[in-house]
């Protein structure tokens, strides 16, 4: 039977689920608001924050991996800005944006959660 990402806890579980959300988002060429990648993931409620701990270790990996910054692509619905905890990318968000949209995604492997875990202890 399959497993359900609510099954499991862990931050490089749902980092996982994220990075499956933004190949998606980047290969359509979309943002997602925090408000609307919080409901995918099957969380009704709670404030950007809440996110972060799933969101810095897809930032983190991307980072040590050099690959563009996908979590750019995650925003604040009033701002359309990624929030505080996005330190990746080179400071030109526009730029950022069209590096993770042009790169194509779905020609490499995804992180295994291992490989999530470790660039979050980093």
């Amino acid at each position: 039977m399959p497993k359900r990402f609510e099954e499991e806890s862990h931050n490089h579980t749902r980092a996982l689920q994220i990075w499956e959300i933004l190949i998606g988002r980047a290969g359509n060429r979309q943002e997602i608001t925090y408000p609307d990648l919080r409901r995918l993931m099957g969380y009704s409620d709670g404030p950007a924050l809440f996110l972060r701990g799933f969101l810095d270790p897809v930032m983190k990996y991307c980072q040590l991996n050099g690959l563009p910054p996908l979590t750019v692509l995650v925003v604040s619905a009033v701002t359309g800005r990624p929030g505080d905890g996005f330190t990746a990318g080179s400071g030109d968000l526009n730029k950022d944006r069209v590096r993770v949209f042009a790169f194509d995604w779905y020609s490499i492997f995804p992180p295994t959660l291992e490989e999530l875990q470790k660039a979050a202890s980093l």
